[in-house]
């Protein structure tokens, strides 16, 4: 009796991390489906960014310099190991500290890691430098019109500390640096979190709850092949 006991204890020890992953991966879901600014349309003019997902991470990626915005005096070339390449555009995304400046590859982040930032960890920017990146599937242009583009702007430079006085860390690479940042990072509030809320704050049509990768980018279309 004992022994059976302590059989279906352990079933529904191991029950319990796979019910809540199927939820999560549910919840996940319904969120990234219900639509924000569900009216928007891509207009025809304006500026084309690109929204990146590396399978796990979700990035903005906007042009260096364009007549609204040069990411040249937020992001300094200055900042990174390759400074004198001919960049054209920056990428700019949010996440856990610990995770970004102690996980160089995917293959390095740890379960303990991966546990203390779901439960709480401090923000950080990650800004990585690229040369005429080009569209792809991972890789999807999305234009924006020059009011939603400043927009844009305005809210990804409130997250950035003044120049002067502001911290910096090593990047993975020569072409990607890290700031600080405000915020929290939690399960509720992941880095693709931070994608698609930016990207609805400056009135763009994402899904309302976005912890995953693939609910952010099923509402930018891929681009046509030629």
């Amino acid at each position: 009796m004992r022994k059976k006991r302590a059989v279906r204890a352990a079933l529904w020890l191991l029950a319990i991390p796979v019910v809540a992953t199927i939820l999560f991966l549910l919840s996940a879901w319904v969120g990234s489906s219900i639509p924000r600014n569900s009216g928007w349309e891509e207009p025809e003019g304006g500026v084309e960014i690109m929204v990146g997902d590396n399978g796990i991470h979700t990035e903005i990626v906007m042009p260096l310099v364009s007549p609204l915005k040069d990411w040249r005096e937020t992001f300094p070339a200055s900042d990174l190991k390759a400074p004198y390449r001919a960049y054209t555009h920056v990428a700019v995304s949010w996440g856990e500290r610990e995770v970004f400046l102690n996980t160089p590859t995917w293959g390095d982040l740890t379960i303990s890691s991966a546990f203390r930032a779901a439960f709480g960890g401090d923000g950080l920017i990650h800004a990585s430098h690229y040369v005429r990146p080009a569209p792809g599937p991972s890789n999807r242009p999305l234009r924006l019109s020059e009011e939603q583009y400043a927009l844009l702007v305005s809210l990804i430079e409130a997250q950035i500390p003044p120049y002067e006085g502001r911290e910096t860390y090593p990047g993975y690479g020569t072409y990607d640096v890290f700031y600080d940042a405000p915020g929290t990072y939690h399960l509720g509030n992941t880095c693709n979190q931070w994608t698609s809320d930016t990207l609805a704050a400056a009135g763009v049509k994402v899904g309302r709850w976005t912890p995953l990768p693939g609910g952010v980018m099923k509402w930018v279309e891929e681009p046509v092949a030629d």
